[in-house]
């Protein structure tokens, strides 16, 4: 294993207040970006039924790994076309499209912030669109295919892409404003801790990049390919890797806290973890749902399911919200992973559940929209 680190400085400074001030819990009555916060929890404050309905379902026509926002009622998704949707949260009425690049939109999960959302497509542009219109504010080229979800802090919007870097944009009118360059693609997106960015890359390292400036706060050789996107918890971030592993990294001092292997199935992790209490839960693509001792990172239970779960889960009220390849959607008690309900689509759900004002919202791969409550 492999650690640098260089001095924050005076460069937090700026951004301190807004930072200080953001939790690591999504609010009751919001879900505003991929994880529902910028520590990328999955966690929500909202009150949510003990027992779910389908509330309603709308067809969006093409593919959702897109995983929806939620903010002001209204939810926002993209799909496989290329198109971003504005969804009443209460009735399931679409209030605008926007089209995207013709390539699609893939696992970019919208941003909501300062009346605008923004989502990254397969052509590898990142949209800013007005949130009461549905028409550009701006847009941003990179130089390869965007599956990173844009992450917005204070006055800035993160945004990782296939052409090896993480991009710093000013809100108000896309301009660049930073760029921090990897040696893979930047398919996760960064947790954003005191000041701090935190992803990990397809370069097999673990990147902690400060948000004043783009300089490198942190390096950490993870040794393995991530995809999935860490949780930060404190001064811990916890993420799942290529190497069949979920690893636990003490970020103050650069040591390996715990790493986690199923004894039996050995199979990677592209699901994000969510992070509850004492507990770390990922999906795996061994078919099973993980919960993990935050502390030491043993095994507490597995959940099966009959395919892959790609779906990163959400947590409320002491449940686990999570989708599987099997084309089924589950409700978890987080303390035993005992199934408390299930839907079934038939359709693959690799998309991740938003949480808000006591609904939960997930698309699944036949391009369907479900709102539950």
């Amino acid at each position: 294993m492999g650690w640098k680190r260089a001095p924050l400085a005076a460069c937090v400074v700026t951004l301190a207040s807004t930072l200080l001030a953001q939790q690591a819990t999504a609010p009751a009555r919001a879900w505003p970006q991929f994880r529902g916060s910028a520590h990328l929890t999955g966690v929500s404050a909202s009150a949510m039924p003990a027992r779910l309905s389908l509330r309603w379902e709308v067809d969006t026509g093409e593919m959702i790994e897109s995983s929806a926002a939620i903010a002001d009622g209204v939810v926002y998704v993209g799909n496989a076309a290329g198109v971003l949707l504005a969804v009443d949260l209460d009735t399931g009425k679409v209030l605008w499209r926007y089209q995207a690049a013709a390539e699609g939109i893939a696992e970019s999960s919208p941003a909501v912030a300062a009346g605008t959302v923004f989502i990254g497509d397969l052509s590898g542009t990142l949209h800013a669109v007005d949130t009461a219109t549905g028409s550009a504010r701006w847009r941003y080229k990179t130089e390869g295919e965007i599956k990173s979800s844009p992450v917005v802090v204070d006055d800035l919007v993160l945004i990782g892409s296939y052409d090896t870097s993480l991009h710093a944009l000013a809100v108000a009118d896309g301009r660049l404003l930073w760029k921090y360059r990897t040696n893979n693609y930047v398919h996760a997106t960064p947790a954003i801790v005191d000041g701090v960015a935190y992803f990990g890359g397809c370069d097999e390292v673990f990147h902690g990049v400060r948000v004043a400036d783009g300089r490198e706060h942190l390096s950490f050789a993870a040794g393995a390919y991530t995809a999935a996107s860490p949780v930060v918890d404190g001064a811990r971030a916890v993420f799942g890797t290529f190497d069949n592993e979920v690893l636990a990294i003490d970020l103050t001092d650069g040591r390996l806290v715990w790493r986690y292997a199923h004894p039996e199935r050995q199979f990677p992790f592209y699901s994000s973890a969510a992070v509850s209490g004492t507990r770390v839960f990922v999906g795996g693509r061994d078919k099973l749902v993980h919960a993990l001792d935050l502390a030491t990172g043993r095994e507490l239970w597995t959940f099966p399911t009959r395919a892959r779960v790609e779906s990163s889960p959400a947590v409320g009220g002491g449940r686990v919200y999570v989708g599987s390849n099997d084309g089924r959607f589950f409700v978890l008690d987080a303390e035993t992973g005992k199934e408390l309900w299930q839907f079934e689509s038939g359709a693959a759900f690799s998309a991740s559940p938003a949480l808000a004002e006591g609904r939960v919202v997930i698309g699944d791969q036949d391009g369907r929209l479900y709102c539950f409550g």
